[in-house]
């Protein structure tokens, strides 16, 4: 799971937060994290944005708040999280604790030419998560912290924020297979049913 850098590969940490995903529903944010969820494989409780960068957090938090039965989990990048940044002091006040968020840290904007964000300068965003009031916080930086990360994701005892320091490579684009408005459709569907869209 190490790359050749010393950091996670971000597609086999994605492979192994998905894994035996059971009730999850999975909302990914704008690039490297919609196109790793894909590649791991498509389902229905996917959400990959194809735009809105900044949002992913806060429809993950939309998500649990609508479906506190269900596990949730926002698989985001750095530099979208930064943008929507403001959002952990809304999570945190609301406080479901259904919802974990894993930022695939690189330190870079992977969408706009691989420009330095501000994690690879020293800002931290787990500390910025507990500024905000989120409690359950995690850094991984090591394979075998992995497990407990995947447990954690899981555990409903949340919110939960963690940063995983990933390898930058640009690895292949595997596209979400339709545009936004109909994987939020399917979800819906799946989740309430085939009259979903009647109601």
């Amino acid at each position: 799971m190490r790359a050749a850098s010393g950091k996670l590969d971000r597609r086999e940490l994605v492979r192994a937060l998905l894994a035996d995903r059971g009730e999850l529903l999975v909302v990914a944010g704008l690039g490297a994290p919609a196109w790793d969820i894909t590649a791991v494989g498509d389902h229905p409780c996917n959400f990959p944005l194809w735009g809105g960068m900044g949002g992913a957090a806060m429809i993950g938090l939309g998500l649990a708040l609508a479906q506190p039965a269900r596990p949730v989990l926002v698989i985001t990048g750095d530099g979208e999280m930064l943008m929507g940044v403001g959002s952990l002091a809304s999570i945190a006040q609301q406080a479901p604790p259904n919802l974990a968020i894993v930022v695939q840290d690189n330190e870079h904007y992977g969408e706009t030419g691989m420009q330095q964000t501000a994690t690879a300068h020293g800002t931290d965003l787990v500390t910025m998560a507990e500024g905000a009031g989120i409690k359950a916080t995690m850094r991984v930086t090591a394979p075998e912290q992995v497990p407990a990360l995947v447990a954690a994701t899981r555990a409903k005892a949340g919110p939960f924020f963690a940063v995983a320091k990933v390898d930058a490579a640009n690895l292949p684009l595997v596209l979400p297979p339709r545009e936004g408005a109909i994987l939020q459709a399917r979800m819906r569907e799946a989740l309430l049913g085939p009259a979903a869209h009647l109601a």
